[in-house]
């Protein structure tokens, strides 16, 4: 096979496994010479002068995701895949029908098809474990495993070590989220009532994005998915950087990746074509998506950047179907205007990672232990959301349990990394080849190039790079397990190598190996050469301690947090345990001695000084890579005990607190009276002292529910520190019953005006709010597209507070859907600024009124002029104790048989009785009338409202599902009357209440 044909199409994998041979090539980049400063750790260098600029955004944030391979590892160019399809003719296609239609495609046109589908299963079908020279293929159905992807937010960037955002997201899993299959990618969700044209998916490293992509497209070509799409085009942004200097159309695009095409009529409206564009973070094009170009001509020529912005954009192939990932800091090089979906891939929840485990290892009993230990170790067990930590631990743990279960099986990180290194070392001692280099040489030389490129925010590199780090790519082939090249020999250019780690943890791992033997063997203080600061000259490094303060210092000196797990891996390589794991891999001859109790006291100096928690919890981790848990036992009985408003806590305390929340198995509800004392002395702190102390935790979760606390004003300002934070989790607040009056709430409101604020759900029951507050409501709800609940039931919200919110729920900003005002004395002049915002607000579905007896019939018909008006979507109706009679529900009944939308109607406790359950029962009887649940509790309904409802249940049709009759007297015969009807083909109640 010509392995130079361009119809090869190549997408590196971003999972735990090794691409399939045609996705491990890669051809070299001839870019042009690149002048950057390479000391500057905030630049991505390359050296060679094939490199080029990244765009802007990506050399801000250094975050370029080339890949969760299951290795780092050098290969010889594997033999490419490709796809040719030669006819005399071209064929116009048909487009593809939903399976189960009565189309039949003209067999040759068919013909076609299958071989294209035919070819990309090829391509896909397959995952290679192990290293390149032992070509292990695994078949993708066999080993995938459904990853937690849910929907998201788009342009915030997280400047977190990626390390870190996992360990954050392992809390964000939620009930409240609705996650998405890979392949409904496309499809909304039930509730939304949308068409979704371009997907944006963003995730870490190794999470799983390309994987994702790979099971997508196997189960279109094997015709189990998304068969009312009729091709699809991966074009993996590595491949498409190859043209970034051509001048050519999509067409001639397609031409050049897919030759086929060429038999093909793709562009037609009549039938979808989706594009995947894996990578965006691997970008090398400037996408300009404010440049006033437009190209709406397939058959036109211009530069790649400005054909793919059009494409992106709709002006070009509007009917097509983007699919674009990339790695958090890039994913809004993509204007929110141009994504119609954002999702993130989370890698895998837990029971995902218990299934991976299980299908990866065979030996059920061997997958247990593996599972069991891994839960053990909470910081192991959260690094297994990425899937390529997981398949490095069954790599390590899978080999200990079975040829040396006395061996101390990994509890850390550092062991576990330090166990992998090990093993794959030695995989080269099973290869026929004559060696040239010792191991130590070459794992220093690894860990020359690692940590040098580390420190100036590279994460590919190239053959000159390993050459100024003395590394022969020969040499370094026999590494396979550490090293990866991606070769390419496509479309005619300058065959070049591009290298990377597989993960930059695995980078990060050889670094601090290399700093600390330069240390040892040559007392070389490495940081202070490549990261000197005005402190530098304050001491030398003598001692192992030495080093280790300055890590911690450079580390917490970190805007982005680049040296976070580098630090741990540091710590945790000089303890003696790991360096008698590492003796016979590294010939050091001296003993080390240094003092653990020195750094382990200098680390918690730091914890004490240091007000920003993200940076206080690295050092936790750090001390835990140290096997310190001192600090952390200090304040567990404070934390089981409920009290942390004791005043003796002190400040590296409240530190080891603040981690331990944060590193709770689950996170999504953080409670704050679980660890208040409400018995306030001289010698507590108070609520608003405590939740100061918590608002990292608060930040960190799904929902806080801080109801009932003597909380006052004086917390609404760190609250609201906390809505405007571009890094908060939080999407739902509960305040109810504290005293936090008018000022307190326009405190809040402030912080929901913030464009960073995502919070979606506010519950604020009896807490002191009047007009005051009712007015900063309404101006942060015409202004906050987020929230969507809002819950100011009891007391002084009245009908002056009322009105005001009604100014805001009509304006077109609204979004809010969900409104409580229980036990709010509202009355008839409530009810008509509601009604009246019920006319022109499309939003709202969720309205509750429940316990405004003042209401009464009057305030029902107002109400239900809205509910009578089209632009109204109400869904749920609540009206329990507003003192309804018979001509309440007359009106009710009106509504009913002009409303659509009203699935959910309770009037339990009101003085219905049989007449006006007969007036309800002639509005259910009406075509127009969906409604599926009826509360009618306490209502004084006898045998007579029975008959009623028996009459509107046999109606065709009749929707109703859910009818509750408990606290009425109902006689047997009353009860009879409806229970019969499960014999009658109408009867349709699936829950049915008279008790």
């Amino acid at each position: 096979m010509d392995k130079s044909d361009p119809s090869c199409v190549s997408i590196k994998s971003d999972w735990s496994m090794e691409l399939p041979p045609r996705l491990q090539e890669h051809n070299d980049l001839d870019f042009g010479p690149v002048q950057m400063d390479r000391s500057d750790p905030s630049c991505v260098s390359m050296k060679s002068d094939r490199s080029m600029e990244l765009p802007p955004r990506l050399q801000e944030h250094n975050d370029l995701d080339f890949g969760s391979l299951n290795k780092l590892q050098i290969l010889e160019s594997p033999e490419p895949i490709c796809v040719s399809m030669n006819s005399d003719q071209s064929l116009n296609l048909p487009p593809i029908q939903e399976k189960g239609s009565d189309f039949s495609p003209d067999p040759k046109c068919a013909e076609v098809l299958n071989t294209f589908r035919s070819n990309l299963q090829k391509k896909f079908e397959c995952l290679y474990e192990g290293t390149s020279m032992q070509r292990n293929p695994t078949l993708l159905n066999e080993i995938y495993t459904e990853l937690y992807i849910t929907e998201s937010e788009s342009g915030e960037i997280n400047n977190e070590h990626e390390v870190r955002q996992i360990e954050t997201q392992s809390r964000r899993t939620t009930t409240e989220e609705t996650p998405i299959k890979c392949s409904d990618i496309f499809k909304p969700l039930p509730e939304q009532d949308k068409h979704i044209r371009s997907v944006l998916t963003k995730g870490v490293a190794g999470i799983g994005k390309t994987v994702s992509v790979q099971k997508f497209i196997l189960d279109w070509a094997e015709e189990k998915e998304n068969q009312d799409v009729y091709l699809i085009f991966p074009l993996p942004f590595r491949e498409i950087n190859l043209m970034k200097d051509k001048t050519l159309s999509l067409l001639d695009l397609l031409h050049l990746f897919f030759p086929e095409t060429k038999e093909m009529e793709i562009f037609s409206d009549e039938y979808k074509v989706l594009f995947i564009f894996d990578g965006l973070d691997e970008c090398r094009l400037s996408l300009d998506f404010h440049s006033s170009v437009r190209l709406c001509d397939v058959r036109e020529s211009t530069s790649v950047d400005v054909m793919l912005t059009n494409l992106i954009k709709g002006n070009l192939f509007p009917s097509a179907l983007i699919w674009i990932t990339s790695r958090p800091a890039a994913a809004d090089l993509i204007p929110s205007e141009c994504v119609d979906r954002v999702t993130e891939i989370r890698g895998f929840s837990d029971p995902q990672k218990e299934e991976y485990f299980r299908k990866r290892i065979s030996d059920k009993s061997l997958s247990d232990q593996i599972i069991s230990h891994l839960k053990s170790s909470r910081s192991l067990y959260i690094m297994c959301h990425i899937p390529v930590f997981c398949w490095i631990s069954v790599t390590v743990l899978e080999r200990m349990l079975n040829e040396a279960k006395s061996q101390e099986i990994p509890k850390t990180l550092t062991e576990m990394y330090t166990h992998f290194l090990i093993i794959q070392t030695n995989i080269k001692h099973q290869k026929d080849y004559e060696k040239k280099v010792k191991d130590e040489e070459m794992i220093f030389k690894l860990g020359k190039l690692a940590f040098e490129q580390l420190m100036k925010g590279n994460l590919i590199f190239y053959d000159e790079d390993l050459r100024d780090c003395g590394i022969d790519v020969s040499e370094a082939s026999v590494y396979s397990g550490l090293c990866t090249q991606i070769f390419r020999e496509e479309f005619g250019l300058y065959q070049g190598k591009v290298y990377c780690f597989v993960h930059l943890s695995i980078q990060e791992h050889l670094a601090a190996l290399y700093v600390l033997y330069s240390f040892l063997l040559y007392k070389k203080d490495l940081l202070n050469e490549y990261l000197p600061s005005k402190y530098a000259n304050e001491f030398t490094c003598d001692t192992i301690s030495d080093l280790h303060q300055r890590a911690v210092d450079k580390s917490l000196q970190s805007k982005n947090g680049h040296l976070d797990l580098f630090l741990r891996f540091l710590l945790g390589l000089s303890l003696e345990s790991n360096q008698k794991l590492l003796q016979d891999l590294l010939k050091h001859k001296e003993k080390i001695s240094w003092s653990k109790e020195k750094t382990v006291e200098y680390i918690k100096i730091r914890i004490k000084e240091n007000p920003k928690p993200d940076k206080s919890i690295n050092l936790f981790h750090s001390l835990n890579e140290l096997g310190d848990q001192s600090l952390v036992k200090e304040v567990q009985k404070y934390i089981q005990s409920g009290n942390l408003s004791n005043k003796k806590i002190t400040s590296s305390q409240w530190s080891a607190v603040v981690f331990i929340l944060l590193t709770s198995e689950q996170l999504d509800v953080f409670k704050l009276r679980k660890y208040i004392n409400r018995a306030y002395d001289k010698d507590h702190m108070t609520s608003d002292e405590v939740l100061q102390k918590l608002l990292p935790v608060v930040e960190a979760s799904r929902s806080a529910e801080l109801t009932d606390c003597e909380l006052s004003e004086k917390s609404c300002s760190g609250l609201t520190s906390v809505l405007t934070s571009k890094s908060s989790h939080l999407r739902k607040l509960k305040l109810s019953n504290n005293n936090l009056s008018d000022s307190g709430v326009k405190l809040i409101c402030d912080g929901l005006k913030t464009p960073n604020c995502k919070l979606a759900a506010l519950v604020l029951c009896d807490c002191g709010v009047t007009d005051e507050g009712c007015a900063a409501l309404a101006s942060a709800l015409i202004s906050n597209s987020h929230l969507r609940d809002l819950n100011l039931s009891y007391k002084q919200i009245r009908d002056s507070g009322v009105k005001l919110i009604c100014d805001g729920l009509k304006n077109p900003n609204c979004k809010l859907e969900i409104l409580w005002l229980r036990y709010c004395d509202i009355t008839d002049e409530g009810c008509a600024a509601l009604a009246s915002a019920l006319r022109s607000n499309t939003h709202l579905r969720d309205l509750d009124l429940c316990k405004n007896k003042q209401i009464s019939d009057s305030g029902v018909k107002l109400i239900c002029d809205g509910l009578k008006n089209p632009n109204c979507k109400m869904e749920k109706l609540k009206l329990r104790y507003c003192d309804v009679t018979d001509e309440g529900c007359a009106a009710l009944a009106s509504a009913l048989r002009s409303n659509t939308h009203l699935r959910d109607l309770d009037l339990s406790y009101n003085n219905l009785r049989d007449s006006g359950v007969k007036l309800i029962c002639d509005g259910l009887k009406n075509p127009n009338c969906k409604l599926e649940k009826l509360r009618l509790c306490g209502c004084g309904v006898t045998d007579e409202g029975c008959a009623a409802l028996a009459s509107a249940l046999r109606s065709n049709p009749s929707h109703l599902r859910d009818l509750n009759l408990s606290g009425n007297n109902l006689s047997d015969s009353g009860v009879k009357l409806i229970s019969d009807l499960k014999e009658d083909s109408h009867f349709k109640l699936e829950t049915l209440k008279f008790i």
